[in-house]
């Protein structure tokens, strides 16, 4: 019996969510769709110029984190706030929805990282993301006694950017696979993934990750092809086990050559796709912690991503456990 289901590993960030025009996209050179890393100066910037937004804590991995908590799971999570007012509403919102955080906060600069999420009217979220106190996660923040008890160390590729973080993760794994337990990540971004695809690539085929969760953009780029097919089947090759989203098309699951197709839940308005692909991972490693078929864990991960579409923000604000159980998942 484990402690914990799931253990998520990410940049702890708070979102500063607003709505805008596609005009306003191009007018200030925001790559549309994508998470662009930014410094402290455009910050400021892009804060200035932003409509009346919201503030939600967030981050891809704090997202799954709380995900499986609402789904009344067991889950944790490592990620570095500063000790300000920001750090300290992260900390508060991640802890009230039930996960364990532990992590210490940074004392001094720089600040808790946030990120100013443009959403278009197509639902399409721009991010623009200044790092801030992530970067200093590090080996020293493992709590050892976590990892070894959790069945599953989940994190998001986005660690690959902060350079202490990829010291910490290598050391999760070593400590994982020893009690017997496994290691996921997600690719993140399309432009993650460009970033270090050698080095994503070289985690799978050694044996370092066992569960990769991608969407349709992610897997394609990470073999350098259009043709979604092929690259996911190489990606079932790659690792023991794959997820593969594709937004209103579902998603399919990949294990050897064994391939489960699930169907998206139905939409009536996509109002912020800001975490669809953190929680269908949250839902996914809900049932895969419980021993779920894999039919069900990928419904169970369609269903968490359907939900927090329709709504601003990326964290469910309605019980998953009891959508999960009105929706005879549970």
């Amino acid at each position: 019996m484990s402690r914990y289901d799931v253990l998520c590993i990410g940049n702890a960030i708070v979102d500063i969510i607003a709505r805008c025009d596609d005009a306003f996209i191009d007018d200030n050179n925001i790559i549309k769709g994508a998470m662009n890393l930014i410094d402290a100066d455009r910050a400021e910037l892009l804060y200035a110029r932003m409509g009346p937004a919201i503030e939600a804590s967030g981050g891809s991995a704090g997202n799954t984190a709380a995900g499986i908590a609402s789904f009344g799971g067991r889950s944790a999570y490592f990620g570095k706030v500063a000790e300000d007012q920001l750090g300290k509403i992260y900390s508060h919102d991640i802890r009230a929805q039930g996960v364990h955080f532990a992590t210490p906060p940074l004392a001094g600069p720089p600040p808790t990282a946030r990120s100013m999420i443009f959403v278009t009217p197509d639902g399409e979220r721009s991010m623009n993301t200044y790092l801030g106190a992530c970067v200093e996660l590090g080996p020293e923040d493992i709590e050892q006694d976590v990892v070894a008890d959790a069945k599953v160390t989940y994190f998001e590729g986005y660690l690959w950017d902060p350079p202490r973080a990829k010291d910490a993760i290598r050391q999760c794994a070593e400590i994982a696979h020893a009690h017997g337990r496994e290691m996921s990540m997600t690719l993140s971004d399309p432009f993650c993934v460009d970033r270090y695809r050698d080095e994503f690539l070289d985690l799978m085929r050694s044996g370092t990750i066992d569960i990769v969760f991608s969407n349709a953009d992610e897997v394609k780029s990470l073999y350098q092809t259009d043709d979604f097919e092929a690259a996911t089947a190489q990606l079932g090759r790659d690792c023991k086990l794959a997820a593969v989203t594709r937004s209103e098309h579902g998603s399919v699951v990949v294990r050897g050559e064994e391939r489960v197709e699930v169907q998206a839940i139905h939409v009536d308005e996509v109002v912020d796709t800001t975490g669809a692909g953190d929680l269908y991972a949250a839902g996914f490693l809900h049932g895969y912690a419980k021993d779920q078929p894999l039919d069900v864990c990928g419904k169970l991960g369609s269903l968490a991503a359907g939900l927090v579409i329709q709504q601003i923000g990326p964290r469910p604000l309605l019980s998953l456990k009891d959508a999960a159980h009105e929706a005879g998942l549970a």
